[in-house]
């Protein structure tokens, strides 16, 4: 599987040499979908993004900000894109920040960084308001949402405007900037607390061998149209999400938040989105629930057999059969990537069963982003993927079980943690980078994640209990919405336990009037039914239900360092 022949694709030496050719290239195509005061979706080009691109840089150069750090802050935006490639690609070096990061923590990240810039969404006014009262902070602070310059504060659009009219009247310094592509071009915070939390340098080496690897392997087309609904501070959405379709002359529409994902997914017609396993298997559970409350269940599973018996004789009839699932999700839908955590089989099975790619990949944020990565015409459902072309990947120090730390080498690894000598020797070794991520590679290459190494469960036997694997199997109850699954000290032992939140719609649609005592029962007879096939040592022998839903990352992942804290 792993010698299927590969896309073709253009090679570029860097962002700005990409966004120049692609300007050309797919000038009659639109580059974004933004929303405008009326709420609907209108176009912007190619050409344009190159000349507000060259006029903000030309601007921010303008400004004295030649070499410095630059941070942008905000949700998914135009701006936000504009801001990120303006910096990038000749002006220093862009600093993305977390929104929903705490003040102190954004003033944190800030003085490390040691940030003379920072271009932020009006949103955030108040917080910027406090940071810019603040002795020895950035130099400049510049708002996306601001019409006219405000004391302090400079307008986004004020400076694009400006840059234009520098670059009409000769002014080439930006468009003519030489692009190393060794230097740290983005400094990029890890998810945590500001304590744990690394800074990551990155390179545009790194970052266009990823996107350039990545598009060889999984098929982007130029008529492609994405939703960005991931935070774009966070590298799988800024490399995948946002740089993958402007190389490859696709449109990003963004997206106006978690309620409007189906909605957003319709107006824009989107064919291919990226997002996290919880999105996808809530997507998938909605499908699911409005089939069987039209009593279509029985029918609707006798059509999958169907179409997929002439799928294998080169008789697709998926989208016309399912056309009504497919009009819900935008007509054109094609591809769905999941990143971040691990995909239930089932939902990715699921979505090709309606005739819809649904593959998943793997990375972080220390390999720009990608490691692996299913294929359009490569994949295995429980697999993150194959390595990407070109880069080393090995298992090592692997356990009776045939489970090992994952460590990778090349072009798509880090520069190291900046300022921290410490944890750069720790994880970056003769160039292999381990990851801290466990598991184990197939006869056909293909790797499988089976958890964080810092998650690894040793019970009082010795026993090593991933605890993503049993949560994933509680998660797929339809009795349950999420699940953490750890170890719980009692007298002499550790006893495995779980904190689950259950699934209060279904429990409602199902069950009357059910005290909480009553409603545990339930639930443990149902973990007790999903852990029989699993051996003894990683059977839960105790639960406790939780109301609130537990702390996430902005990738929708549960802050395991915070939940541990509240467990009893």
């Amino acid at each position: 599987m792993r010698n299927k022949p590969l896309y073709e694709v253009r090679d570029i030496e860097n962002l700005k040499q990409m966004l120049e050719e692609s300007a050309k290239l797919y000038k009659d195509n639109t580059a974004y979908l933004v929303k405008n005061d009326k709420k609907e979706y209108v176009n912007i080009m190619y050409p344009q993004v190159l000349e507000d691109m060259n006029a903000l840089g030309t601007a921010l150069i303008d400004l004295g900000l030649k070499g410095k750090r630059i941070a942008v802050i905000g949700e998914n935006r135009y701006e936000w894109a504009i801001s990120y490639l303006a910096v990038i690609n000749g002006v220093g070096v862009i600093v993305p920040l977390d929104k929903q990061l705490p003040q102190n923590e954004i003033i944190s990240c800030m003085e490390r960084a040691e940030v003379d810039c920072v271009i932020y969404s009006g949103k955030l006014q108040e917080t910027i308001d406090v940071i810019a009262e603040m002795e020895d902070m950035a130099s400049f602070y510049i708002n996306m949402d601001l019409e006219n310059e405000d004391g302090k504060y400079l307008s986004l659009k004020k400076l694009i405007n400006k840059g234009k009219e520098l670059v009409k009247s000769g002014n080439s310094e930006y468009i003519n900037a030489k692009i190393d592509i060794d230097d740290m071009a983005e400094l990029l915070f890890t998810s945590g607390t500001t304590a744990k939390s690394k800074a990551v340098m990155l390179s545009q080496k790194n970052i266009v061998y990823n996107l350039h690897q990545m598009c060889q392997m999984v098929h982007i087309k130029d008529d492609d149209v994405f939703l960005s609904m991931l935070p774009m501070h966070h590298v799988y959405e800024c490399v995948c999400g946002f740089l993958v379709p402007l190389y490859r002359g696709a449109a990003v529409a963004y997206c106006e938040g978690l309620r409007y994902i189906q909605k957003n997914l319709e107006e824009a017609h989107v064919s291919v989105f990226l997002s996290v396993p919880l999105v996808f298997e809530t997507l998938y559970k909605k499908i699911w629930e409005a089939i069987d409350k039209q009593g279509k269940t029985k029918l609707v599973k006798t059509m999958i057999k169907i179409t997929n018996i002439l799928d294998k004789v080169g008789i697709h009839l998926k989208r016309k059969i399912f056309k009504d699932i497919h009009n819900q999700l935008g007509g054109r839908a094609r591809l769905y990537i999941a990143g971040a955590a691990g995909i239930n089989p089932e939902v990715s099975k699921g979505f090709r069963d309606f005739g819809i790619l649904a593959i998943q990949g793997y990375g972080l944020t220390e390999c720009a982003p990608i490691v692996a990565v299913n294929r359009n015409n490569a994949h295995k459902d429980a697999s993150v993927g194959l390595p990407l072309v070109g880069t080393e990947l090995m298992v090592v120090n692997v356990n009776e079980d045939g489970v090992g730390e994952i460590i990778t080498k090349g072009d798509h690894v880090m520069l190291g943690y900046y300022e921290n000598e410490e944890a750069t020797k720790e994880n970056l070794k003769d160039g292999w980078f381990y990851t801290g991520d466990l598991g184990y590679q197939d006869d056909d290459g293909f790797v499988y994640i089976t958890g964080r190494k810092k998650n690894v469960l040793i019970t009082k036997n010795g026993k090593n209990v991933y605890p993503e694997e049993i949560e994933a199997l509680l998660n797929d109850s339809d009795y349950i919405e999420e699940s953490m699954v750890y170890l719980k000290p009692v007298k002499d032992d550790l006893v495995l336990s779980a904190e689950i939140r259950v699934n209060k719609e279904y429990i409602e649609e199902n069950f009357k009037d059910i005290s909480k005592e009553e409603l545990k029962k339930i639930i443990w007879e149902e973990v007790k039914r999903i852990q029989q096939d699993l051996v003894i040592y990683k059977h839960i022998k105790e639960i406790h239900i939780r109301e609130t839903e537990f702390e996430k990352t902005t990738t929708l992942k549960i802050k395991r360092y915070l939940e541990k804290t509240v467990q009893k």
